[in-house]
């Protein structure tokens, strides 16, 4: 088996587990700790992410401790436009509308925690020919 899973470092990972719940229907696969000290593997759909609390003694910081994030992330769903207003309507701020481009419908959020999230699905097959 070969896989991706990104791990999302931020403040408070118990109040960012609750919004990925909400905001993008995501389930809690595995937890370890409680409150805002933990480690989680969510899941929305078959894609798996993790997050944990940022320490910056271990140099594992969020993006609020950087001003800033250090990328990005594809949350690829059947339902771009109804997913970007869930998102939205569960505190993430909309960066950029939903819309066609390069091929793909998407929009962009920024999370309560500092992530920038892409929410979409390509328009045709992918990759292009």
């Amino acid at each position: 088996m070969t896989g991706i899973q990104a791990e999302l470092w931020v403040d408070r990972a118990g109040a960012a587990v609750e919004f990925y719940q909400e905001a993008f229907g995501a389930t809690v696969l595995h937890q370890v700790g409680d409150g805002d000290d933990i480690v989680a593997q969510l899941a929305v759909g078959d894609a798996a992410f993790w997050v944990a609390t940022a320490n910056p003694d271990a140099k594992r910081f969020g993006p609020a401790a950087l001003g800033g994030g250090t990328g990005r992330y594809l949350l690829v769903v059947d339902d771009p436009d109804g997913s970007f207003a869930r998102a939205v309507a569960a505190g993430a701020v909309a960066a950029a509308p939903v819309a066609d481009e390069h091929g793909w419908r998407l929009g962009r959020v920024i999370d309560p925690f500092g992530h920038e999230w892409e929410i979409g699905r390509p328009l045709g097959a992918w990759p292009p020919a």
